[in-house]
């Protein structure tokens, strides 16, 4: 802490970020001004897919066949209902084909057939009362929705004899991304207020809880900007934008806490506002900065992966990690110099204490000072309990099954989902969901039949269409005995791929996307993995300047997401609570969910780790006193991460109140993490952890050290002459 007669002292980046906060300010409100105009739109120009791997055999096939074959690859679907008569009624089957011609008149659609046109029996329910009208809605995602806006309203409801819904992909996708937008909106108006509550109960001054809310809105306006300027030069998921919502919100409060608590420190111990805001850039400052650097990693990974999905949360989340740290080390200082003293105003929990006098700076974190002297005590109790415990709660992640998105991540009430919802219960086999066989390459009427008779043969095939013939490609419509993307559709891909032709073939369809998918990432994940270690290691070298912290900082992050990953699949795959929750459990998670949970959720345990060790680490090279740093370092911070956590988790569980069960799923499961990060892992299993290490836990190598010596930042000043010998000798003798 600042002494009062200490002088004070004033680094390059202080003074550039206080000399003239007025025009700082005033300059980030016009640039905020411009992100706002600059992101307007940018919701509409988000795609709702990309799950799959580009460069698959899957992709190649379907782009194919939509060039060649566009009639058929349908993505819209109407679902004709004849009440208690039969869709063969003279009524109803007429009533029928005037619907499809009408909407083969239609601009912008095209390849329109229907069950009375071809008679196919998958197109007709088991029942005999409802029947489909398939069709292709032509054009880009966003030209689809415009058509699908147009069109829809004049099929959707009664006409005579039928009732008509609407479905099909194009209607999933168009759906799910006008729910996710709403959601997004709802959910925004759940955690400000509810996030400005509890920060005026961290902070008690309104003054203070004011100031992160203002860097997260910086920082969220700034990412929709820069979203938008990249969907001119690729696809974005409309998902990224619920990612750039929390962590905007979540990061910028944590790195504003982090810096505000450290500068109300510095004034309390009697320095200046300048000096404390030298201070505390010097310290926190730095540690948001190391903060920053190790949450854009974890997502970065993200980039590694070649699903447009992955990498899209990692654009918005880079964006948003950067702009918040950017706005919390620039206009924060500004505003705090102007403020001064009057950060504290308006302090609300005035009214609750009746009189009562506030607790001495010193008192405060006593609480979390005697968990640290309780969980170093009994050090391997809570070393083998904690770990016993989230092992266990990981345990359900053992029997995950990955499958795709698919309607079912809508709410049971919307209408693409009741579409599909009645295919899967009432038609045979899986009319949406069949397989498609690109065949490339001159053959005869032969050559074609023979094939078509070996894939008939297969075990998992109900019906063999086609092939239908244009120059010298093909096309063969597969259609399984079971569900779209269950084991046996799966193993029907391989079956098909293994097939012998005396052409070259490309399968495509639900489960071979699945497929290829799940390859890219098992390709990936072992690179992405290395990749979040080495450059955590190292960063965390950097700032401690032990070989074991950053060891130990990696293996304790991943464990603490168990709980998360447990609760994933007993939840959302197993589907307990759906009830409760408001969503329907399609029986498996969706193969990219996972990555993107644990590349975001790493990235915010290791923000509480670096908060937790940097402090850990001034009081260390202050005193040489390992349990003592320990100790202090749970004290001074155990309070402000789990605040951060709680916030976050506000805010995470609101956009997890999202109807779309991919988007409550990310929300729901990271609020989790989050808080087993915050209340289990960094408050017993680090200290505990610590403790049985000793002094061991600050040994490096002598050439690290000196690398770290040239290289390295940390908080706080240059370690005590005394603090640098102890070093040497554990360093000798380790």
């Amino acid at each position: 802490m600042t002494e009062v007669n200490k002088p004070p002292r004033i680094g390059g980046w202080t003074r550039f970020v206080t000399a003239r906060p007025r025009l700082s300010l005033l300059v980030a409100l016009v640039l905020t001004a411009l992100a706002v105009l600059a992101g307007s739109g940018v919701a509409d120009r988000l795609g709702a897919g990309g799950w799959e791997d580009p460069a698959a055999e899957s992709t190649y096939a379907t782009k194919a066949l939509e060039r060649e074959f566009p009639d058929s690859q349908p993505n819209l679907l109407l679902l004709v209902e004849s009440g208690r008569s039969s869709v063969d009624d003279p009524a109803v089957a007429a009533e029928a084909r005037r619907l499809a011609a009408r909407l083969a008149d239609e601009q912008g659609v095209i390849g329109v057939s229907s069950y009375w046109q071809s008679g196919a029996p998958a197109l007709r329910a088991t029942d005999g009362r409802e029947a489909l009208i398939a069709a292709r809605i032509t054009g880009d995602e966003k030209t689809m929705g415009e058509t699908l806006d147009r069109i829809a309203p004049s099929y959707r409801g009664g006409h005579g004899p039928v009732e008509v819904t609407v479905g099909g992909p194009v209607a999933v996708r168009h759906e799910m991304q006008t729910t996710i937008q709403e959601d997004l909106t709802r959910a925004e108006m759940i955690a400000l207020p509810v996030t400005l509550v509890l920060l005026v109960m961290v902070f008690g001054s309104a003054v203070a809880a004011l100031l992160p809310l203002g860097i997260g809105i910086v920082a969220i306006l700034g990412t929709n900007a820069v979203l938008r300027g990249l969907t001119e030069f690729t696809d974005v998921s409309v998902f990224a934008m619920n990612l750039t919502t929390a962590l905007g919100l979540g990061l910028a409060i944590d790195y504003a806490l982090f810096i505000v608590r450290r500068f109300r420190e510095e004034l309390a111990a009697g320095a200046e506002p300048l000096t404390a805001i030298g201070t505390t850039l010097r310290t926190a400052g730095r540690t948001v900065l190391f903060s920053a650097l190790t949450v854009a990693v974890s997502l970065a990974a993200m980039l590694l992966f070649p699903q447009y999905f992955l990498r899209s949360f990692a654009y918005a989340g880079i964006a948003v990690v950067l702009l918040a740290a950017a706005a919390a080390l620039i206009l924060l200082p500004a505003a705090l110099m102007l403020l001064g003293h009057r950060v504290n105003a308006l302090d609300l929990r005035r009214l609750f204490r009746r009189g009562r006098a506030p607790k001495p700076s010193g008192e405060e974190g006593t609480a979390w000072a005697r968990t640290a002297t309780l969980v170093m005590r009994r050090a391997p109790f809570f070393a083998l309990a904690t770990t016993a415990v989230l092992i266990l709660l990981g345990l359900p992640f053992l029997g995950v099954k990955f499958g795709t998105a698919d309607d079912r991540q809508l709410p049971s009430s919307a209408e693409s989902h009741v579409v599909q919802q009645h295919i899967r219960d009432g038609f045979p086999g899986s009319p949406g969901g069949g397989l498609e066989v690109l065949a490339e390459g001159r053959a005869t009427q032969a050559q074609y039949a023979a094939y078509k008779e070996r894939i008939a043969a297969l075990p998992e095939v109900m019906r063999v269409d086609g092939p239908l013939v244009k120059g010298d490609a093909a096309y063969f419509a597969v259609l399984p005995k079971g569900e779209a993307v269950d084991d046996p559709a799966q193993r029907l891909v391989g079956d098909l791929r293994a097939t012998d032709a005396p052409f070259d073939t490309k399968v495509t369809g639900t489960a071979a996307v699945l497929v290829d998918s799940k390859d890219a990432i098992a390709e990936q994940l072992p690179w992405a993995a290395a990749f979040i270690a080495v450059v955590t290691l190292f960063l965390v070298f950097l700032l401690t300047g032990s070989v074991l912290i950053p060891v130990q900082a990696v293996l304790l992050n991943a464990l603490s997401l168990t709980a998360m990953f447990g609760a994933v699949v007993w939840v959302f795959q197993d589907g307990h609570l759906s009830g409760l929750l408001g969503f329907t459990s399609p029986g498996s998670i969706e193969t990219t969910l996972p990555v993107l949970m644990f590349c975001v959720a790493f990235g915010l345990s290791m923000d509480y780790g670096v908060f937790l060790l940097s402090r850990i680490k001034e009081e260390h090279d202050r005193t040489g006193d390992h349990n003592e740093a320990v100790r202090h370092g749970l004290q001074r911070t155990g309070g402000l991460i789990t605040a951060a956590a709680v916030i976050l988790a506000v805010v995470m569980v609101a956009i997890g109140t999202s109807r779309v069960t991919n988007t409550k799923m990310l929300g729901l499961g990271i609020a989790l993490a989050v808080l087993m990060d915050a209340m289990i892992v960094r408050s017993l299993l680090v200290p505990a952890v610590m403790r049985l290490t000793g002094r061991a836990t600050w040994w490096a190598p002598a050439p690290l050290r000196r690398f770290h010596e040239r290289f390295g930042l940390s908080e706080g000043e240059e370690p005590a002459p005394a603090v640098t010998q102890e070093r040497d000798k554990v360093g000798a003798h380790g």
